[in-house]
């Protein structure tokens, strides 16, 4: 059950430095939504704001609200763990654990939240997560093999299926390509085209190409010098962003002529 999220008003703060400021955007349940923007414009800090997992770096706060499907994140009685099992996370370098095999690897969420499944259960998960994945066909003769053993684009896809599996409503990707080959990108790019009919997603990219291909509404970061907070220029439908955008800053970034 894929959600809306409102973001009303939200400053980033880590101590006292302010790392993104005052940004409102929606973004649609079932769709890709991409941020787009130069290195150090506080993209990837304001993706981790939308599951809480900035909070794991001492001093970070934020002041704003995130609302999901109408429930702030950060309201008094909203349990952080409660919110990641809702909101997964792939992040930039795939990370599947070293020491567990591939069908542990799907399962570690799940059982992170203490859930118990009988082997039959546990079968059924992680033929579903690898199918959704993309991953079962590649992997299902040897799921007791280290997750590390698979090569870089399907560990990725592992561990999509592993934040799959817990069954979350959004899906948040950090740059989840940066390292991969185009083969492997390819691959990703068309599990996230299959994955939106039941998740939100939202996705950062510093790959202009990947974001027209693969998002249905782009937004646009920027930051005036370092040192200086990051801010959302402008958000739109992606074919309006990448050919009439309504500010010079972002139609120079997106021809390449800065960042």
């Amino acid at each position: 059950m894929s959600k809306r999220i409102d973001i009303n008003n939200l400053n980033v703060y880590y101590g006292e430095f302010l790392a993104v400021e005052d940004v409102s955007l929606s973004i649609e349940p079932k769709s890709i939504t991409a941020f787009i923007g130069p290195s150090g414009c506080g993209k990837s800090t304001f993706l981790r704001t939308l599951n809480r997992m900035h909070e794991v770096i001492p001093g970070a706060r934020v002041e704003g609200e995130v609302l999901i499907d109408g429930v702030n994140l950060y309201g008094d009685n909203v349990d952080p763990v409660t919110v990641r099992r809702h909101v997964g996370m792939v992040f930039q370098r795939p990370n599947p654990f070293p020491t567990m095999s591939i069908a542990e690897n799907v399962l570690a969420g799940y059982r992170l939240n203490n859930k118990r499944v009988s082997k039959s259960q546990a079968d059924d998960l992680v033929e579903e997560s690898l199918r959704g994945a993309n991953l079962w066909n590649e992997v299902k003769d040897r799921l007791d093999r280290p997750g590390s053993s698979l090569s870089g684009g399907q560990q990725q896809r592992l561990c999509i299926a592993r934040a799959i599996a817990i069954k979350p409503d959004v899906l948040l990707m950090d740059e989840p390509c940066s390292a991969l080959d185009p083969i492997s990108t390819l691959a990703i790019e068309d599990l996230m085209a299959e994955l939106k009919d039941q998740y939100t997603i939202v996705i950062v990219t510093h790959n202009m190409q990947q974001a027209a291909r693969v998002s249905d509404r782009t937004a646009f970061f920027n930051i005036a010098g370092t040192g200086k907070p990051g801010k959302l220029i402008e958000m739109n439908e992606t074919p309006v962003m990448f050919s009439t955008p309504s500010e010079k800053a972002t139609e120079d970034y997106i021809s390449g002529r800065f960042g």
